[in-house]
């Protein structure tokens, strides 16, 4: 098997993305789900309307239904019935008549546009109208918002809260979905200590399987945590054979980077195949991405910006695409810098930046502060990152850049 790992040079950013979707196989399995059941879940085929809504004419005001003709003889026309929401009115009103109608009521047959109470007045059974009415005036038409037959929600969208209410106001019940996923999560190291344990000299609390499970439930995946592994190469061996047999991706933090006591690229190449190793990407250079006997694997870097950095960069747009679901879309914007910022040429950087509105009313842009890997407090303060291309060198202040907006997985 070839190893990458002792290939000259970083991939760039760009084509490690790239090669790496193209090895990702999506998730065909469908279930037929309740809609109350659906969300967060991906639909796996389009979903059209069986009505028309509204399913009626109806008004759009509190008022009076009529035929337009009528008013073409006189002002004020009669009174004959009423039609309410759930209640409409079932007789005939002849030319020279009026219906007493609600907002949401049905549109008589006969009647065809609606004048509101406040532009009326009403003496018994006789309706003056003071103003002079358009032909179809505050009537909302049938299908005005959505057609029968017409395409609603499409095949790779993700069920939101919104469109659950959609769905119950249309009368569908069930929308098939692709299943989840199933997401393994291993953590390796000895220093490592779960919060709550005491830590002896040397040791450091474990965080990234914490914010990145946190990520993956975002993504409305059953995420299995391995918990904390030692250094231990047959320890490391055994997890990544027991996650493989239950997991449609297993995510690693740790162990791919040079050290002595490194052993996951040392497992990965024995138990699979790796695509590629080290990315020309700041920070986060230690990715690792590939396939198991039933699985793919993400290597992350252990340090826990870098770890978040490279899930959401690399991996969570991987296992959106393994989802079916419809590729991530980030918002960018161009916007001046009030902060100088520090780079050398060679690698992708993306830097923690505060995005905001100075006194002037322009969009700018600062950076947190120190932006080292370890730092995840700077991640902490951020709403953005600084996406500096891998060519660019270091950035003045009041200089153009692009920054990427955090989007909900963070």
């Amino acid at each position: 098997m070839s190893d990458c790992c002792s290939a000259p040079g970083l991939l760039p950013f760009e084509q490690a993305l790239t090669k790496m979707l193209a090895q990702i196989t999506p998730v065909t399995d469908v279930l037929d789900l309740p809609v109350e059941q659906a969300l967060g879940y991906v639909l796996a085929s389009d979903v059209l309307s069986p009505i028309n809504v509204p399913p009626h004419d109806n008004s759009a005001m509190d008022g009076y239904a009529f035929s337009h003709s009528s008013l073409e003889q006189s002002s004020t026309l009669t009174l004959v019935g009423r039609s309410m929401a759930g209640a409409p009115f079932t007789g005939k009103c002849e030319a020279g008549q009026c219906i007493r109608i609600m907002t949401g009521a049905k549109m008589p047959d006969c009647c065809d546009s609606v004048e509101m109470q406040e532009n009326c007045q009403a003496e018994g059974e006789h309706i003056r109208f003071l103003q002079e009415k358009k032909f179809g005036s505050h009537v909302r038409k049938a299908g005005e918002d959505i057609q029968k037959n017409q395409q609603v929600l499409k095949q790779g969208h993700r069920v939101t809260p919104v469109d659950i209410g959609v769905l119950a106001s249309l009368g569908v019940p069930t929308v098939k979905v692709f299943r989840k996923l199933n997401v393994a999560l291993i953590a390796t190291g000895d220093e490592l200590k779960l919060p709550g344990q005491a830590l002896t000299e040397g040791d450091i609390y474990e965080s990234n399987s914490f914010v990145l499970s946190a990520m993956l439930e975002k993504l409305h995946v059953n995420v299995i945590n391995f918990g904390i592994i030692k250094d231990d190469l047959s320890a490391i061996k055994a997890a990544f054979i027991d996650a493989d047999k239950q997991a449609d991706a297993v995510i690693s933090s740790g162990g791919v980077s040079v050290g002595d006591a490194d052993y996951t690229k040392t497992v990965l190449d024995e138990l699979g195949e790796i695509g590629f190793w080290k990315i020309a990407m700041k920070p986060g250079k230690p990715f690792a991405f590939g396939k198991l006997a039933n699985s793919v694997f993400f290597g992350l870097p252990g340090n826990p910006v870098s770890a978040l950095v490279t899930f959401h960069q690399l991996a969570l747009v991987a296992l959106t695409k393994m989802q079916n679901a419809e590729p991530l879309k980030r918002t960018t914007l161009r916007v001046k810098t009030t902060s100088d910022l520090r780079k050398s040429p060679g690698r992708m950087d993306f830097q923690r930046g505060v995005l905001s509105v100075n006194e002037q009313g322009e969009t700018v842009v600062a950076s947190t502060g120190s932006q080292g890997s370890g730092i995840l407090s700077s991640l902490a303060q951020a709403n953005c990152f600084i996406v500096l291309e891998s060519e660019q060198a270091s950035v003045s202040k009041n200089d153009y850049v692009t920054v990427q907006m955090f989007d909900n997985y963070l």
